[in-house]
């Protein structure tokens, strides 16, 4: 299933996420963190399992929930509203290690029993980066277990706890910690067999920039990004798919394999590809619904 667009929609605001289901994202990311005030996320948690329960039967987005972090006495609060509307997943905030993921599959276990849910059926995408405790053990989330359906990424809580001045150069680059993070989640996330989802671009209106920032996390391995507004998500999924030059060359290659059985190593308009071109073309290909 496509996981190239993820939008934040604030749980709070029924016009926001009546707006967001018409964006054309993938993902729905129903917000009960950092986007909705303290005093308002009881209210947050009835409308979020309300919009959960009104598309129970068909949606054309998947409908993730980012809850507060487990280490919080609202977590179980979260989770409690909203496990009984079903939703695709959970987005879990200022992971530390593999274990919160772990427990939170534990806690996700009792509340899908005590909503007569299948048990299972609920995803979780950890933020892998926000603490730093979690950048020590990146690697540890190939025994998250099967809810595990991806990996993402956050500077800026984790700049901020280590009390960085900023995590971007002059030119709008990450610093050299922030590229650190954002490379490990890259290669934590293949380790574990799941995608990697790209950070948000915080400016909404800067469609040149962002349509840049997805060529760079495609081509570094990502296979999706956050997006903060509904605008930027039509940049995002025509930039998470393969365009038809690189189908053409992958359908190409996969099909010089085929008809060369038992060769590891084969020339293409004078450049030799071997074993890992043929896996990227795949990926291409299954990335398009073409195998």
């Amino acid at each position: 299933m496509s996981d190239r667009s993820w939008l934040f929609v604030p749980g709070d605001s029924e016009r926001k996420l009546a707006k967001a289901a018409a964006s054309g994202a993938d993902v729905l990311i129903l917000d009960l963190e950092d986007a909705v005030a303290p005093d308002q996320k009881a209210a947050a948690r009835v409308r979020v399992r309300e919009h959960l329960m009104a598309h129970a039967a068909a949606r054309t987005s998947r409908l993730w929930v980012r809850i507060n972090p487990l280490d919080t006495p609202l977590a179980l609060d979260d989770l409690a509203a909203v496990v009984p509307g079903r939703p695709d997943g959970i987005l879990q905030p200022k992971t530390r290690s593999v274990d919160d993921v772990r427990q939170l599959g534990y806690y996700l276990d009792a509340f899908e029993r005590a909503a007569g849910l299948s048990g299972g059926g609920i995803g979780i995408l950890p933020v892998a980066t926000e603490t730093p405790q979690a950048m020590f053990s990146l690697g540890d989330f190939v025994r998250a277990g099967a809810r595990l359906q991806g990996l993402t990424w956050g500077a800026e809580d984790l700049s901020a706890t280590v009390g960085a001045t900023g995590n971007k150069q002059a030119d709008g680059q990450w610093t050299a910690p922030y590229q650190m993070a954002r490379g490990l989640c890259v290669f934590a996330a293949s380790a574990a067999g799941v995608p990697a989802i790209d950070t948000l671009f915080a400016d909404f209106r800067d469609d040149a920039g962002l349509r840049t920032a997805c060529a760079e996390a495609r081509r570094d391995g990502f296979s999706g990004k956050i997006a903060i507004h509904p605008d930027q998500v039509t940049a995002i999924n025509e930039c998470f798919m393969p365009s038809a030059a690189e189908v053409t060359h992958a359908e190409r290659v996969v099909r010089m394999f085929r008809d060369n059985p038992g060769v590891a190593a084969l020339s293409v308009d004078g450049a030799m590809i071997d074993i890992p071109h043929l896996r990227q073309a795949e990926k291409i290909l299954a990335r398009t619904g073409r195998r």
